[in-house]
């Protein structure tokens, strides 16, 4: 069986590796050569011109300037806002399916968090000796109402 310091190691790892995956995406996004992959609909509109046409040697291939690095998930909570006809227009189809399967496994994994903390913390109050009833408001919520304090105190 997995101790605490095994699940902490397998989390750290599962982090670290997210976060370096987000930055190296979110450093070559930024970058002038890439625009043709992450922006492609944008050449067909003629809104982005080549990056080999225009601008300095350097500039074509490397983006030198300091705050885009700064603000380089700006982008996330303008998607997350964004209707769905929108970004479908803005950024495609797969970027619409991707979100929308984000949001739904966040929303899950929310709810199913939410029971497992709300088990845990009636099984606490049992244990200290809290009377404790339960209010079934739907399928999905319980509501902890305490009658009185723990015996004794």
């Amino acid at each position: 069986m997995a101790t605490i310091k095994d699940i902490g190691v397998g989390a750290a790892f599962n982090i670290v590796t997210a976060t370096i995956f987000l930055l190296i995406f979110a450093f070559l996004r930024l970058q002038p050569i890439n625009d043709r992959i992450y922006f492609p609909k944008w050449y067909l509109k003629g809104m982005r011109d080549s990056p080999s046409s225009a601008g300095a040697a350097v500039t074509k291939y490397v983006n030198l300037n300091v705050r885009s690095y700064l603000k380089f998930l700006s982008w996330m909570p303008a998607a997350l806002k964004m209707p769905e006809e929108e970004l479908i227009e803005h950024a495609g189809l797969d970027s619409v399916v991707y979100l929308r399967i984000y949001l739904t496994g966040y929303v899950a994994a929310a709810l199913r968090s939410w029971w497992i903390f709300a088990a845990a913390r009636l099984c606490c109050l049992f244990l200290l000796g809290y009377d404790v009833i339960l209010f079934g408001a739907s399928n999905f919520f319980i509501i902890l109402s305490l009658l009185r304090h723990k015996p004794g105190a």
